[in-house]
């Protein structure tokens, strides 16, 4: 029995390859960058499935060049690298990961917030660059959580997981999300009242054309002077030039980030010359134990796809004819 040809955008845990070498006749990309577009089209020529990463644009170009794509799997929650209406509109179902990385999403949003306001990577840079010499009463002061209130902009799986978190800490946690219902003691508000009372705001939205830079100059500027803004969500949520005036200013205190516009950033982004802007490179599913498990939901829902099968998470399941 010839076994379906796929295209693997990377090498994704073991897990989730070996699924994938057991059933497809896969042709996995080797090296550390992504491949390029000119690559990653002829690639997708004669494939029935492709299991893509973030960072590989899967648009109608792209299933037109692949005339035999039966499925395509995102090891992602987020989608938006994949043009949906045009898979759908040619009958390909999308897949995506789903609930797996929740917890380990919400544990980096609260590592980052706790760091940003203990100032922490400030002061591992001071101490290895020689300059601790003795204990200061007013040295790195920063921001306690008890009493203190936490915004959550986008109340879904992993923004609800930080009101949880939060619980723990003594916050007080309100959320603005019109289409999600009050869970862990949050309260729903509407957005000017997030944005005027939260002492911690943690992003939390899909990127869409409505959430694209909706933290801009003018969200900004209705902050507290103290606040600390965290992004865990995508980086176009937040515009850079925006932010990076409002940390230079001391509009709002701090901002931490695991995901920026572009990504990853250039050297030379102003955002990096600023103390009181702590970025990571997208860790917030890099636990082990997660991306195992991505690795191998990825791998389920691209045989699924290639059997005919309903996908164990699908995006556009219109696709499917009852």
């Amino acid at each position: 029995m010839t076994k379906p040809k796929v295209f693997v955008t990377r090498l994704i845990p073991e897990k989730g390859l070996d699924l994938v070498r057991e059933f497809c006749d896969a042709d996995i990309w080797q090296h550390e960058m992504p491949p390029a577009r000119d690559e990653l089209i002829a690639r997708v020529r004669d494939v029935e499935g492709l299991l893509s990463l973030l960072t590989e644009k899967v648009d109608a170009e792209l299933m037109d060049a692949a005339p035999h794509l039966k499925v395509v799997s995102n090891m992602a929650v987020g989608v938006d690298n994949i043009d949906i209406a045009a898979a759908t509109a040619r009958g390909i179902p999308v897949g995506n990961t789903p609930d797996i990385l929740t917890d380990a999403t919400a544990d980096m949003a609260f590592a980052l917030m706790l760091s940003a306001a203990r100032r922490v990577v400030e002061g591992e840079k001071y101490v290895r660059s020689g300059k601790w010499k003795t204990w200061e009463p007013k040295f790195l002061l920063g921001a306690d959580f008890v009493d203190a209130t936490l915004g959550i902009i986008g109340f879904g799986r992993i923004g609800q997981a930080v009101a949880k978190r939060a619980q723990g800490f003594g916050l007080r946690v309100i959320f603005y999300d019109p289409t999600s219902q009050a869970a862990y003691g949050a309260s729903s508000v509407d957005l000017e009242t997030l944005l005027r009372e939260s002492d911690f705001i943690s992003l939390h939205v899909p990127l869409t054309p409505d959430t694209r830079h909706m933290i801009d100059a003018a969200t900004l500027l209705k902050m507290k002077s103290n606040a600390i803004l965290v992004n865990t969500a995508r980086g176009p949520v937040v515009d850079p030039q925006a932010l990076y005036d409002a940390l230079k200013s001391r509009t709002i205190f701090a901002a931490a980030l695991d995901v920026t516009e572009p990504e990853p950033l250039p050297s030379d982004s102003p955002l990096l010359e600023l103390e009181n802007c702590l970025i990571v490179p997208h860790l917030g599913s890099a636990s082990k134990q997660t991306r195992d498990k991505m690795a191998m939901m990825s791998a389920q829902n691209l045989i699924a796809g290639l059997k005919g099968e309903k996908l164990l998470n699908c995006v556009n399941p219109e696709v499917y004819k009852d």
